[in-house]
Parts: C-alpha cells; sequence; structure tokens
C-alpha cells in the first residue's frame, strides 16, 4: 500500500496525522511519503481537498461527495462528534486494513 500525505506548507495537523498513522500501523512496516502542494493547480491534479489530505494506493478514504481541491486547511470529523485536523487512530485502523 502506497501511503500519502499531500500538505500546504506549514500545515500544523501533519504532525498531528503522522502520529496517528504510527500509532494506527502499530508497528507494521510502512513507508509514508509527503508531497508539499504549493498552489491550486496542483491541488486539482493530485486530489488534495484541504490540508492534510491522506492518499492510500492514490485514492482519498475520506473524501465526501463535492468537495473541491483546496489549499485550506482540512478538518475530519469523528463519531463522538469532535472535529480536528486528521483522522481517528480508529478511522485510520479501519481504513487501512
Amino acid at each position: 500500500m502506497i501511503i500519502e500525505i499531500l500538505h500546504v506548507s506549514g500545515c500544523p495537523n501533519v504532525d498531528l496525522l503522522d502520529q496517528r498513522l504510527v500509532e494506527a500501523l502499530a508497528g507494521r512496516p510502512a513507508v509514508v511519503t509527503h508531497t508539499l502542494v504549493s498552489d491550486l493547480d496542483t491541488a486539482t491534479t493530485v486530489g488534495m481537498t484541504g490540508s492534510p489530505t491522506l492518499l492510500l494506493d492514490g485514492a482519498d478514504p475520506f473524501t465526501r461527495d463535492g468537495v473541491q481541491p483546496s489549499m485550506s486547511c482540512r478538518l475530519y470529523g469523528h463519531e463522538n462528534g469532535h472535529v480536528d485536523g486528521a483522522p481517528s487512530v480508529d478511522d485510520l485502523r479501519r481504513v487501512l486494513g
């Protein structure tokens, strides 16, 4: 599985997503790459709908219908109603399989 994080420069939620990925992977070997996106044209090309966007094998497992490419901060909703800048560890475990 190819794990890629798309983000804008200085995004404060990249570290949070990295930390949660480490926990969700629970020691399984994985390579996580980071792609810095610097303009809307690139965001459109790579499928970034806010920073950070997680891609698994090139697809965003957390995409929602109607969301457009964006250079803005991305927010993720959780089952308990909480919203923050990265998917929960449980949600990451679910999509990582």
